[in-house]
């Protein structure tokens, strides 16, 4: 048995006002708490650092770069790196990330139980838009202010394990999961900050909007045979409401452990990483059963064309 105590460690709202400094009294909390569930990873949500800073509309790319980290750990996130490393657990966490030749990326890192940054990750399936839209509820201007990752989809060995992660709109693209599983991945992080509502279809809500999120990590559990912990920041964000609903999901599909709240939560699972194996070694054993002569258009092809040779 190899096993992971996880703490999915989700996040209530921050407002557009709170501090760095704030926040992170509250992930040392999380990590407190963690600490005695007997917890040997945490993961916090995407973007958990800011407010979700995309809904608002910005000119000024010094504005901008005010929501984004130049270096990681910094001033404000180093004694959740400290006290991460007095307990010996590891952490991944999701934030802004401006790079020494000013890229600008949607970004989540992952350490080992000694703090070091040993995977990083760069999300790629950006949504939304880039130029203020008036026919939106909200705004969601993700494609303004970040690049598409240009990583790809790493997995790295940390706590004898395969790791890889994702961060949001990543979850509802199944490519992205089968990158990481042609890896032999067997734990997947996956943070996200996702409005409760869809800004283009108001009789969206809620409820549905959290069917999809548990529907698209549970599939991408099950069909790569790997542990998934998606992690939520929630609740009522300066008038703007996110989902919780945060989820460890094992490698069969099944949900094992949920949020109940919209607030700060610790969920606690251990999650045996042995458990992948059965479904790596019969029905998901890509070697044996995936049929690549035929999945050209995947990689071949962005939108639709009809079988006519119309376009969609």
């Amino acid at each position: 048995m190899r096993e992971i105590v996880i703490g999915a460690a989700q996040m209530g709202a921050i407002q557009r006002a709170d501090t760095r400094e704030s926040v992170v009294d509250r992930m040392l909390i999380l990590l407190d708490q963690a600490k005695a569930a007997g917890c040997t990873l945490v993961v916090y949500p995407e973007l958990c650092l800011t407010t979700f800073f995309p809904r608002w509309y910005m000119e000024d790319q010094a504005e901008v770069d005010t929501w984004f980290e130049t270096e990681m750990p910094n001033a404000a996130t180093k004694p959740l790196f400290d006290r991460a490393r007095e307990y010996g657990i590891a952490i991944s966490l999701g934030y802004a990330e401006k790079t020494p030749h000013g890229r600008h990326f949607n970004t989540q890192i992952t350490t080992d139980r000694h703090a070091n940054i040993v995977g990083t990750y760069r999300k790629i399936h950006l949504p939304g838009h880039s130029e203020f839209d008036p026919n939106r509820a909200f705004q969601h201007l993700e494609k303004r202010y970040f690049e598409p990752g240009d990583l790809g989809f790493p997995v790295f060995r940390n706590m004898d394990t395969w790791m890889g992660m994702l961060i949001c709109n990543d979850r509802r693209w199944p490519e992205a999961y089968r990158e990481l599983g042609l890896q032999g991945v067997e734990l997947i992080m996956l943070g996200y900050n996702t409005p409760s509502v869809n800004s283009q279809n108001s009789d969206e809500g809620p409820e549905m909007r959290q069917f999809h999120s548990d529907l698209s990590v549970q599939a991408g559990a099950y069909q790569n045979s790997a542990w998934v912990v998606a992690v939520a920041k929630a609740g009522d964000e300066d008038g703007h409401q996110l989902n919780g609903g945060s989820i460890i999901v094992s490698p069969d599909g099944v949900i094992v452990q949920k949020a109940i709240t919209e607030g700060d939560e610790l969920l606690v699972h251990a999650c045996d990483m042995d458990a992948t194996k059965f479904g790596k070694e019969t029905i998901f054993d890509f070697k044996r059963h995936r049929r690549i002569e035929h999945y050209g258009r995947i990689t071949g092809q962005t939108g639709v064309i009809y079988p006519d040779g119309t376009k969609g």
